[in-house]
C-alpha cells in the first residue's frame, strides 16, 4: 500500500506460488508492482477500467504487454465463474482499485468473523 510511482516489486524477487494484494490510492502514473510481474501472474481486481486506467495495470496496459481481458473481475472468483488459483505454483496478483462498497462487506465479513470467534476487541470513540 504505496503511492509509488516507480515499481518496488519486480517479478525477478517473486517465488512461484506467491500472491500479491496491491492496494492504495490510485491515480495516473502510481506504480508498485514491475509490469513484467503482472504478465506472469494471474491478474484479479474489483474493478478492471480502474485497474487498467489509473490502477497497478496501466503501465502494463499502456506498453501493450497486458489487456483489460487478461484481468479478471474478483466477483467470477466469488460467484465460482472463474476457479481463481489454477495451481500451486501459479502467482496471482490482486488489484483492489478501492470500490467502497466491497471494501465495506469485507470490512463487515471480517467484524463478524472475528465476533464470532471472539477475536474482536471493542473501543469506544
Amino acid at each position: 500500500m504505496t503511492s509509488a510511482f516507480e515499481p518496488l516489486l519486480k517479478k525477478s524477487w517473486i517465488k512461484p506460488g506467491t500472491h500479491i494484494a496491491c492496494m492504495g490510492t490510485d491515480t495516473k502514473g502510481k506504480q508498485e508492482v514491475d509490469p513484467e510481474l503482472l504478465v506472469a501472474a494471474t491478474v484479479f481486481t474489483d474493478e478492471t477500467e480502474q485497474s487498467v486506467t489509473i490502477g497497478e495495470a496501466q503501465h502494463a496496459v499502456a506498453n501493450g504487454s497486458l489487456s483489460a481481458s487478461d484481468i479478471t473481475p474478483i466477483g467470477e472468483v466469488i460467484n465460482a465463474t472463474h476457479p481463481g488459483r489454477r495451481s500451486d505454483d501459479e502467482i496471482t496478483l490482486f488489484d483492489g482499485t478501492g470500490v467502497g462498497l466491497q471494501d465495506l462487506a469485507v470490512a463487515s465479513a471480517a467484524a463478524e468473523l472475528a465476533i464470532a470467534q471472539n477475536k474482536a476487541d471493542w473501543t469506544e470513540l
